[in-house]
């Protein structure tokens, strides 16, 4: 008896837990660097490459303030994938935000413009959402955002 009870408590517990392979971190780096590159080679864009691996285009620097890694800027901007599909988008008038709570590739990119600024951010995964879904965003996405620096608030 004490061996049935063993053996049917290991099956419950087995049968509870989940697959290993459902909470698994896959590293994008390499597919999505190679993706970003034909992106930019598809659509004839000059764009710098970070030590992260986040790549940045500069259409106008802005002559305002610079922000830092801790500042407040309302940003106007419109998100995509690779594929042209837009997943969100901001008014004209833009949203406000610090850049210590948004994702990595945000917190760095935007501290390359400068008040009055604009261009793309092209974000692996890594400094997005990972290897995970995120609100309609399939884990290990590429994410393109045209930006407009509206303004450094704090």
């Amino acid at each position: 008896m004490k061996q049935f009870l063993f053996l049917f408590t290991c099956a419950i517990l087995a049968s509870c837990s989940k697959d290993k392979n459902d909470n698994e971190y896959i590293d994008y780096r390499v597919k999505n660097d190679e993706e970003i590159q034909a992106y930019i080679e598809a659509n004839n864009l000059e764009a710098t490459k970070s030590d992260t691996g986040l790549y940045y285009i500069i259409e106008e620097q802005g002559t305002g303030d610079t922000p830092s890694y801790s500042s407040n800027v309302t940003v106007a901007y419109k998100g995509y994938f690779t594929s042209g599909k837009v997943f969100d988008e901001s008014d004209e008038a833009g949203i406000s935000f610090n850049l210590n709570q948004v994702i990595p590739g945000w917190t760095e990119g935007i501290t390359y413009f400068s008040e009055g600024g604009s261009g793309k951010l092209l974000i692996p995964s890594h400094l997005a959402y990972g290897s995970y879904d995120y609100s309609g965003i399939p884990g290990g996405s590429v994410l393109i955002f045209d930006i407009n620096l509206i303004s450094v608030n704090n």
